[in-house]
């Protein structure tokens, strides 16, 4: 039986407790995974299960981590992201719908050098506890799903072959009730 609550409340991710990475296929045989180091999640929820739930999601393209200083420098040049002109990565939610216990669809704008595709990512809940440590409440999610690089014009020059159009998105946070 869901719950419902007075008002919506607000929650942001905890950043030593969320992960935003990316995995891309490298000349068909491998996989480069890298991360977003600086991003904030911020949730608003009416429902105790987090099934009416608005996302809004920002990450700074400058701080793009792949562990290869050389090719992290490549990929926030104009070759791909372009960060001095396109610095920021943003997903609001639009609707959200629920597949089986605990698992939705979030299906909502995703906006990647200044070109906004509406995409479907899987949001696993995983559960809410009252945090020891913060005395927080504590919620915890997994977010998943893939995007095609070239449908925001990143790395138009490189080919599949050499760089996978898919990147698979994958998110770990815990957000906390503000």
């Amino acid at each position: 039986m869901t719950s419902l609550c007075a008002t919506a409340q607000t929650w942001k991710s905890d950043p030593e407790h969320s992960r935003l990475g990316f995995k891309i296929k490298h000349m068909l045989i491998s996989e480069v995974n890298g991360i977003f180091k600086d991003f904030e999640i911020k949730v608003s929820a009416r429902k105790l299960d987090f099934s009416d739930a608005v996302v809004d999601l920002r990450a700074k393209i400058g701080s793009i981590d792949t562990e290869v200083e050389a090719r992290d420098n490549h990929l926030k040049g104009k070759d791909f992201f372009d960060v001095e002109n396109y610095p920021t990565i943003q997903f609001k939610s639009k609707s959200i719908s629920k597949r089986v216990k605990n698992v939705y669809s979030v299906t909502g704008m995703l906006t990647m050098h200044n070109i906004t595709r509406n995409v479907t990512l899987t949001m696993v809940y995983n559960g809410t506890i009252n945090n020891a440590v913060t005395k927080k409440r504590t919620a915890g999610f997994q977010v998943t799903g893939a995007i095609s690089r070239s449908d925001f014009q990143i790395g138009n020059k490189f080919p599949d072959k050499l760089i996978g159009d898919k990147v698979s998105i994958i998110v770990d946070t815990e957000l906390q009730l503000q």
